[in-house]
């Protein structure tokens, strides 16, 4: 497969821009653009492998980020910690919503743009409560009450998951749409 150099270049900057976004201080937590770009990717993008790695990046990106800042002393938030492989499995597993966007329209981008960080939300929270770790779901029981309260500790970051993937999927796929509709060679992917 041969990818464009402008479609190249741009998926690199979109990467290096989302990673430094998540890591920015000050923005409310969940509100981050990786979700949107799951969506994106596999809308976009026809090479599914490459479809999965433009979220998958752009996490691990801002996660070594996190990281060096975290040992460094300037950041508090580790970029790297035990179970994160699963964290990346789910985002990369977003990246299956926007296959379901065949043509482009805004009521399909936004089912896409409210169910995946509702999926997410569901399955972390879950796979945080079901793990065997003593710390993980804050010692919650392992019952269904157990299980609600762990879900009632991810719900403050649930509205801005959803408000943020609205927003940044309203400017990926609104950039897309522009860019592709003045040129529309501009963002080709070729065999």
């Amino acid at each position: 497969m041969k990818i464009t150099k402008q479609l190249a270049g741009s998926f690199i900057l979109l990467i290096v821009i989302a990673s430094l976004y998540r890591i920015m201080p000050g923005r409310p937590y969940g509100f981050a653009p990786m979700i949107a770009m799951a969506i994106f990717g596999g809308a976009v993008i026809k090479d599914k492998k490459f479809a999965f790695l433009l979220p998958l990046l752009a996490m691990f990106v801002s996660d070594a980020l996190y990281q060096l800042l975290y040992i460094n002393g300037v950041g508090n938030i580790p970029g790297f910690y035990d179970g994160q492989v699963l964290n990346y499995i789910l985002f990369g597993g977003l990246t299956v919503f926007g296959f379901f966007i065949k043509n482009f329209n805004v009521k399909r981008i936004a089912i896409a743009s409210i169910s995946a960080p509702t999926a997410y939300f569901l399955l972390s929270n879950f796979f945080v409560w079901a793990s065997a770790s003593p710390l993980a779901g804050l010692g919650r029981p392992k019952n269904f009450s157990g299980l609600m309260m762990c879900y009632a500790d991810g719900l403050p970051f649930y509205p801005w998951s959803v408000a943020s993937t609205f927003i940044f999927s309203a400017i990926l796929f609104g950039s897309y749409y522009l860019l592709t509709k003045k040129n529309t060679n501009l963002l080709v992917v070729t065999k």
